[in-house]
């Protein structure tokens, strides 16, 4: 049975697809006087070179500002925020583990805690995801299972990436 924030989310899928966009993850908090809803958004078609913007975000707030104050689903007081999901995204689908195979992702597991681990494989089927954990183990997993999943940036690549920004007119030479 899907709970109230499942339905919300779908709802808000279906909003943003319509625009170009999907829900990477939602976050509802706040008080029942002010509700909280925290909205993370990438592009339906990400592009490696083509990251969400500042004007992203703020096309889909006013998108969905728009749909919440005619549907009145959170009330008529609430704090909306919408970003990016960012480098150290979290993977919350099947369709966001299949995406990133091969990538090296941070996750809590059953009986395991947390892992650092690499995205082998994905099952659509059974609803799984294959990760190789350090010393070459294989370990299937309901993705339902994997909790608090986020990519795992290599912040030594990142700072010796291959194609510096080009200095400025005027810098040091």
């Amino acid at each position: 049975m899907p709970s109230a924030l499942d339905e919300l989310t779908a709802a808000l899928q279906r909003h943003l697809a319509a625009i170009g966009f999907e829900v990477v993850d939602v976050r509802k908090g706040g008080s029942a006087r002010r509700v909280r809803l925290q909205v993370r958004v990438d592009r339906l078609d990400p592009a490696p070179d083509r990251q969400v913007t500042i004007d992203d975000c703020a096309t889909v707030s006013r998108h969905l500002e728009a749909w919440l104050d005619a549907s009145g689903v959170l009330g008529d007081r609430y704090v909306l925020e919408v970003s990016s999901p960012g480098i150290e995204r979290p993977l919350r689908s099947l369709a966001h583990w299949t995406r990133f195979v091969g990538r090296d992702v941070r996750v809590r597991l059953p009986n395991r805690g947390r892992v650092v681990a690499t995205i082998g494989a994905t099952d659509a089927d059974a609803g799984t995801v294959t990760l190789s954990l350090a010393g070459g183990e294989l370990l299937s997993v309901p993705v339902d299972e994997a909790r608090d999943a986020t990519l795992v940036v290599d912040w030594d690549a990142e700072l010796h990436h291959p194609n510096p920004a080009p200095e400025r007119p005027g810098g040091r030479t």
